[in-house]
C-alpha cells in the first residue's frame, strides 16, 4: 500500500488520518468519542441508534443522540429494517445536526437480527437495495454503510452488497471481516475485504482483529483498503489511533504511553462518564471501562486484575474512583493493591 496516496474522503469531507473509530453500542457514547479523537480518531462514530423515532423518548437514546460540542464531522449510525423508517430516521438526525448517516448492517446481536436488522439485513440484497436507496435520498449530507461479509460462511456476498451500496449513492463502506454467525469468534478475515475494494472505488474501511499499529499496516497492504475501523482494539487502550498514525507515517512504533499519561487520560475518562451520565450511573458504567483498562496494563496479573476489579466494582462515588486511580499509579507496583485498599477504606467503601 501506498502510504502517498490521497486520504479518504466521505462526501466534503477529508479525513485526516486513516484510524476510524467504530460504533460500538453502550461504548461510543460522547465521553468516549471525545477521548479517542483527542488520541488520533480520524473519525468517530456514536452508538447504533434505533430507527424508530418512537423509542427515542428513553434516557438511553436521549444519551447516544447527545453530539454537543462535539467537532465535525459528526456521525450517526441508524439500524432496522423498514426502508421508510430509516429514512425518516436519517432525516431527523439530520435536522438535529448529523453530518454523515451510518447504516449498520453488521451487528451480530440476536434481539438486532430477530428484528430483521443488523447483518441479517444481509440475506435478503433486494431489501439493503431498497434501504439504501431510500436514505440516500432523504437526506443531503453523506450515507456511509457498515456490513460484514455475509450472512454464514455459505453466503459471502459482500461484493454484491457493496456494488449495491456503490450505485445506491453510499459514500464510504466498512466491512468486518466476519460472517454474522461468527460473531466476535475466530480470527477476521481480509481476503473479503480485499475482494470489496477492488470491486468498487469508494473509500472502504476494513475493521475486524486490529488492535495495533503493525496490524494496522499489514491489514491496509493486504486489503488496499483506505482506512481501519478500529472497535475493540481501542477498548481500554484509546492509544492506538495514535501510534496507527505515527507508524504509517513514519515507519516506526511509539514507545507504550507512560504511566503518569495513562493516569491522566483514565482519570479524565472517568471524570467525563461521571459527567455525562451522572453519578449515579457514570460510576456504574466506568466499571466496564476501568476492567478494559486494567486488561491492557502489563503492570497486573489476571489475578491482580480480578482483585483490583473486585475493589473497583465496590465503589459507588466518583471520589472513590478518583482514589482508586490515584493509588493504581501512584503506589509502587508492589504495594498498588494495598493502596487501593487504603483508598477504599478511607473514603468508607469497602470492597466486599
Amino acid at each position: 500500500m501506498s502510504l502517498s496516496r490521497p486520504l479518504p474522503n466521505i462526501g466534503p469531507y477529508t479525513l485526516p488520518n486513516r484510524a476510524v473509530l467504530a460504533p460500538m453500542a453502550g461504548i461510543t457514547d460522547r465521553p468516549f468519542r471525545a477521548l479517542c479523537r483527542r488520541l488520533g480518531a480520524g473519525l468517530v462514530v456514536g452508538e447504533m441508534l434505533t430507527a424508530d423515532p418512537a423509542l427515542w423518548h428513553t434516557r438511553k437514546s436521549r444519551l447516544r443522540m447527545d453530539h454537543q460540542g462535539e467537532p465535525g464531522p459528526r456521525a450517526v449510525q441508524v439500524a432496522g429494517g423498514d426502508a421508510e423508517m430509516l429514512a425518516r430516521a436519517a432525516q431527523l438526525n439530520a435536522e438535529m445536526g448529523a453530518e454523515i448517516i451510518d447504516i449498520n448492517m453488521g451487528c451480530p446481536a440476536k434481539k438486532v437480527c430477530n428484528k430483521a436488522a443488523g447483518s441479517a439485513l444481509l440475506r435478503d440484497e433486494a431489501l439493503v437495495a431498497n434501504i439504501l436507496e431510500a436514505v440516500v435520498a432523504a437526506v443531503d449530507i453523506p450515507v456511509t454503510l457498515k456490513i460484514r461479509t455475509g450472512w454464514c460462511a455459505t453466503s459471502n456476498n459482500a461484493v454484491r452488497i457493496a456494488q449495491l451500496a456503490e450505485n445506491s449513492g453510499i459514500q464510504a463502506l466498512a466491512v468486518h471481516g466476519r460472517h454474522r454467525q461468527q460473531r466476535f469468534n475466530g480470527e477476521a478475515e481480509y481476503d473479503t475485504i480485499a475482494e470489496v475494494k477492488q470491486s468498487v472505488s469508494i473509500p472502504v474501511f476494513a475493521n475486524g482483529d486490529i488492535t495495533c499499529a503493525r496490524k494496522a499496516k499489514h491489514v491496509l497492504g493486504h486489503t488496499g483498503a483506505d482506512a481501519v475501523m478500529i472497535g475493540r482494539g481501542a477498548q481500554g487502550n484509546p492509544w492506538v489511533f495514535r501510534e496507527i498514525n505515527h507508524y504509517l507515517m513514519h515507519g516506526h512504533e511509539l514507545p507504550a504511553p507512560e504511566n503518569d499519561e495513562r493516569h491522566h487520560v483514565l482519570k479524565d475518562h472517568l471524570s467525563a462518564l461521571h459527567t455525562f451520565y451522572g453519578e449515579h450511573m457514570g460510576v456504574r458504567i466506568a466499571r466496564k471501562h476501568l476492567g478494559w483498562y486494567l486488561a491492557c496494563d502489563s503492570r497486573f496479573d489476571d489475578h491482580e486484575r480480578r482483585q483490583l476489579r473486585a475493589i473497583f466494582n465496590g465503589l459507588e462515588t466518583p471520589t472513590s474512583h478518583h482514589q482508586f486511580i490515584d493509588a493504581l499509579f501512584l503506589h509502587g507496583s508492589d504495594t498498588t493493591l494495598q493502596g487501593v485498599f487504603k483508598a477504599v477504606a478511607d473514603d468508607g467503601n469497602r470492597a466486599a
